[in-house]
């Protein structure tokens, strides 16, 4: 029986709980009136950002920071709970992150940690200031890569609302989502630049009740990725590319992962990306399980791997190669999938010869090659449920020896 999405519930709780905070008029702690904040782009804006935080944790009734328009440096914030009562961040202006890399010595920038009843709105911007970063972020420089920070974390945060906010030029991952609970991103826009390396737009892990909604996003690596421990997540109406699509991994790199189950990704939109609906585990390595992954009603446009299941996933030919994946996978489906590959292996199931994919289903699929072939769909160590139309064929193309790596 697949997991309950939850969706409705903790849509549900956050209603209630916004509309029972606004009947008590909030008290507004503004960076600039109340704590000499300036917005001069030079100034930094930890301690007055800090300071007005602190004082609204502190307050027994629902309040709320206010950060007025304007652009504001700020080189790290670390805003812990947990809280006395609901609190806000009305962000309205743009707050930018020091360029260089080297002011940072951990990968944080803004972190929010164990925060219960919380709303982030506003219309503002977090500029990570990122292209120096990229420049140096090799896959030989992984003690550079180690600090960089990520624009957002949310670390065991239940109960959030995140609305209407950008995130811009990460130098890394642009928002973070860990152990956290019953949280919905919704309206938000992520952008960098098409080749900015590890710049995953949304990332979590070990977290559950995740709803991301309604968002465009476009980053230099996946749109979203979900990393052991992710359950009852929904995903819908996003915009994504370019990038490289939405993705279930990496997973299997590290011991003691916990399951992934109970995710659907639906009525999105994939342009101009390197791949499409997308799970990733590693061969050889460790253990673990993903069931019950449903990818529906999605539209793919120019993506060079629409539909794939990668269990060789091995990015800059470092992993076990010669030995199969242990992560099992079962319980997965891709649904009225539609629109143009820009290579011609438009499906490419490769699954672990030492435990086969489970119950992969392929229904009402159109996708079309771009160029003068015909689209083919690959099969290694899977036989897939079919149901309706399907192009291209199931299983109609051979499969490589050494299938090509993916990014």
């Amino acid at each position: 029986m697949a997991p309950h999405l939850n969706i409705v519930p903790s849509m549900f709780v956050l209603l209630l709980l916004f509309i029972s905070a606004s009947k008590v008029q909030p008290d507004a702690f503004d960076v600039v009136a109340k704590f000499g904040a300036k917005a001069d782009g030079k100034t930094d804006l930890s301690k007055p950002f800090l300071d007005a935080w602190k004082e609204a944790c502190a307050s027994v009734t629902p309040s709320t920071v206010v950060i007025p328009k304007g652009t504001y440096l700020l080189s790290k914030v670390n805003l812990e709970g947990p809280c006395k009562a609901p609190i806000e961040i009305n962000v309205q202006g743009t707050i930018q992150a020091p360029a260089d890399p080297s002011a940072f010595k951990d990968p944080n920038w803004v972190r929010f940690y164990s925060v219960e009843n919380f709303k982030m709105f506003g219309g503002g911007i977090f500029d990570g200031q990122g292209s120096i970063a990229y420049e140096k972020n090799t896959c030989e420089n992984r003690e550079f890569r180690s600090k960089l920070p990520v624009n957002i974390r949310f670390d065991f945060v239940t109960n959030a609302l995140i609305q209407d906010i950008t995130s811009k030029d990460s130098k890394l991952f642009h928002i973070n989502v860990f152990a956290c609970k019953n949280i919905t991103l919704e309206r938000l826009k992520i952008e960098a630049p098409d080749e900015s390396p590890n710049t995953d737009g949304i990332h979590m892990g070990k977290s559950e009740g995740v709803n991301i909604i309604a968002s465009d996003i476009k980053t230099g690596d996946d749109c979203i990725s979900i990393g052991d421990g992710t359950k009852n997540m929904v995903i819908k109406e996003i915009t994504c590319g370019p990038g490289h699509g939405i993705s279930i991994g990496s997973l299997g790199k590290f011991q003691n992962e916990e399951p992934v189950e109970g995710i659907k990704i639906s009525n999105c939109t994939i342009t101009n990306t390197s791949n499409g609906a997308r799970i990733k585990t590693w061969p050889g390595e460790h253990g673990g399980a993903v069931s019950e992954i449903h990818f529906e009603d999605i539209t793919m446009n120019n993506v060079s791997s629409p539909i794939l299941i990668d269990q060789q996933y091995c990015p800059w030919n470092k992993c076990k190669k010669n030995e199969e994946s242990k992560v099992k996978l079962s319980n997965i489906s891709f649904k009225n999938i539609r629109g143009t590959s820009a290579l011609p292996e438009a499906i490419k199931f490769i699954c672990s010869g030492s435990s086969p994919c489970q119950n992969v289903e392929l229904a009402d699929i159109d996708i079309k090659h771009n160029g003068a072939e015909p689209a083919t769909s690959q099969c290694l160590n899977v036989k897939p449920i079919t149901i309706g139309k399907l192009n291209p064929i199931p299983c109609s193309g051979p499969v490589p020896k050494t299938p090509s790596a993916t990014a």
